[in-house]
């Protein structure tokens, strides 16, 4: 997560020792019974990268796998989580993206979450390895999935072609295109909408926001709800919440999904894409 300041707050722990935490893991599933609490308390306190050198030590010092050996002793979603946090961000992502897709049925709201919320550098190592792992293509299979408008704006983020910084010249045409596309419109032109909120950068949209509100009285929120519905709207809404604030948009997530009913079953997933990755994006700079 990270702070009002847009720092990470799932730090890289300093004096850290990867030898150590492997031998404190290491006795936490020794012999009868498994101390999860302890287990959970050290791999929440290291970064991801940290993670991986610790399954490295463990290997050299116990010639033995860590995740196969934390699979072996937890269970149920405590496993889950402590797997999706022992994976490397973007292969767990690739992951995520292809449970989402196999099968019957699709699980929308994760490819939203996903390509919604990552940089154009992430989407491209996602896609790069997504072939690699599953020897597919991601948007071929993305649009096998899907449909329509919804379909059309997940494969202009799957471009990862948004343009960088704040372009002055087209803010107000911007702002002036997504009114006359919705609230001045009868109907709705869905394409402006994809084509603007999927093509420009976070700094250059919230410019646009601003516009927009000063232009037509509304937040660009309030619009998208009214103006679109269904699968679409959760993309764009996604997409203009994260234009705003990345950690926000998962600080929403993590609430939304505290509210349910099935608390652990609807938090683990979110909390795990949230861990993982450590928000390492800073929207002040996208």
């Amino acid at each position: 997560m990270k702070d009002k300041a847009g720092r990470g707050t799932v730090k890289a722990q300093s004096g850290f020792n990867a030898n150590n935490d492997s031998e404190v893991l290491y006795k936490a599933m020794k012999g009868l019974g498994t101390d999860e609490d302890a287990i959970l308390q050290l791999l929440t306190a290291r970064s991801n990268a940290q993670r991986q050198d610790i399954k490295a030590a463990y290997k050299t010092l116990h010639g033995k796998d860590l995740v196969d050996d934390l699979k072996s002793e937890l269970g149920g979603k405590f496993e889950s989580l402590i797997v999706a946090l022992m994976t490397p961000p973007i292969k767990y992502e690739v992951t995520c993206l292809r449970d989402a897709i196999k099968g019957a049925g699709t699980d929308e709201k994760v490819l939203i979450e996903i390509l919604a919320s990552r940089s154009p550098n992430e989407v491209n190592e996602i896609k790069s390895l997504y072939k690699q792992e599953h020897d597919h293509d991601l948007e071929k299979d993305v649009t096998g999935d899907t449909g329509g408008h919804f379909q059309r704006m997940l494969v202009v983020l799957l471009q990862a072609s948004r343009q960088q910084g704040i372009q002055e010249n087209l803010i107000q045409s911007d702002a002036q295109a997504l009114f006359a596309a919705g609230e001045q419109k009868y109907g709705t032109d869905e394409g402006q909408f994809i084509t603007i909120l999927g093509n420009r950068s976070n700094a250059h949209l919230r410019r646009v926001f601003e516009e927009y509100r000063k232009l037509s009285g509304y937040e660009i929120e309030e619009s998208i709800q009214r103006e679109t519905s269904g699968t679409l709207q959760e993309v764009l809404l996604a997409v203009v919440k994260c234009a705003r604030s990345v950690p926000g948009y998962f600080a929403d997530s993590l609430y939304g999904a505290m509210k349910k009913m099935s608390k652990v079953q609807s938090l683990c997933p979110v909390l795990r894409r949230t861990q993982i990755r450590d928000m390492r994006l800073n929207p002040a700079k996208i």
